[in-house]
């Protein structure tokens, strides 16, 4: 390994660290150099420069450690990108303006690492493209995969008729990935269960979208991580918990356990090429079991979670990211479209 550039970024928050410490372990046993980055710290507590002259482009990180900069680094992890935290005392008005700066800085800095060469996990311009839903929706069933019934409207009308269309089975979620784990600060929105009351009260659409699907019935769920084309499965059944049936997070943790799951070979390959047409490098993906046996595709998270599949179940999921983060080929198994930026959830 090259010592003058072995630095590895893990990007995250404050509240984070089951997850984000086992990688770091898996990359100091294979020689690299983690550093850990709260992004809620910048710009009070870190100082970020970017500069383009007519000798190149400079990148510098300044921490109360020490300064980095951009050649050093080899690799990042946006693990979990956090809002900056802001004085309170600043006026209203002034504190958006410096939100919307402080991020475009913070993107413009990310930026900068990537054109001198830097591995990211996941792409930034591939991360935020593959968050639109109809978009995996549409390639995972181009790719043989099969998908539940699909609404995305504002239109009360269209709702309701499609509610008549699955007699009653339907599902409402978020388009976006509004929801955050690990303490990250941002509000975490479930799927929920649409019922007849709910078609009486859709006036919010006038406000905002939202994604309504078939409800499937379901054996058990699958979180399937993907990460440099290799699978690791965990499955669930939240069917005991009345609150987890629709969404297993909203159960317990004692009326559910994580156990080994076990997927179709002809199902992981299409899942590892949609991850890899996608143009990511990680993705969780979401399945239904049904009774039956058909696996469903729900959706591919590019940053969602996976530390309970390796701290309940042992599978190696920080050791294949840290080998991904320091894979210099780099090149996913399947050829990428183009893409576009990274989210959480």
């Amino acid at each position: 390994m090259n010592p003058a550039r072995d630095i590895v970024l893990l990007l995250t928050h404050g509240g984070d660290y089951y997850t984000v410490d086992r990688v770091a372990q898996e990359l100091s046993r294979r020689g690299a150099c983690p550093l850990r980055v709260n992004t809620e710290s910048f710009p009070a507590e870190l100082e970020l420069t970017t500069a383009l002259g007519r000798m190149g482009e400079e990148v510098v990180l300044r921490m109360a450690t020490g300064e980095l900069r951009g050649e050093e680094v080899r690799a990042v992890w946006a693990r979990r990108m956090a809002l900056p935290r802001l004085d309170e005392a600043l006026e209203p008005s002034w504190r958006d303006g410096c939100m919307r700066e402080s991020l475009a800085a913070f993107d413009g800095f990310l930026e900068g690492l990537e054109a001198l060469g830097c591995r990211f996990i996941n792409p930034l311009v591939a991360g935020q493209s593959a968050n639109n839903k109809p978009r995996q929706l549409r390639l995972a069933r181009a790719l043989g995969l099969e998908v539940p019934r699909t609404l995305v409207t504002n239109d009360a009308a269209r709702v309701r008729s499609f509610y008549e269309q699955l007699e009653g089975r339907m599902v409402a979620k978020m388009l976006t990935p509004l929801s955050q784990s690990m303490e990250g600060g941002l509000p975490f929105v479930y799927t929920s269960a649409v019922g007849p009351e709910d078609l009486e009260a859709l006036d919010g659409l006038r406000h905002s979208p939202m994604v309504f699907q078939e409800r499937i019935d379901k054996r058990r769920e699958l979180r399937v991580v993907v990460v440099g084309g290799r699978c690791f499965t965990g499955a669930i059944d939240a069917s005991r918990s009345v609150a987890g049936q629709v969404d297993w997070r909203r159960a317990r943790p004692d009326e559910c356990n994580w156990e080994p799951g076990k997927l179709p070979a002809e199902v992981a390959v299409r899942l590892e090429r949609l991850v890899a047409e996608l143009g990511l490098v990680y993705g969780a993906v979401d399945l239904i079991v049904t009774p039956e046996g058909r696996h469903v595709f729900l959706e591919v998270n590019p940053g969602g979670e996976w530390g309970m599949l390796e701290h309940e179940l042992g599978l190696p999921i920080a050791a294949a990211l840290a080998e991904a983060l320091l894979d210099e080929g780099g090149a996913p198994r399947y050829p990428t479209r183009e893409s576009a930026w990274p989210s959480s959830s």
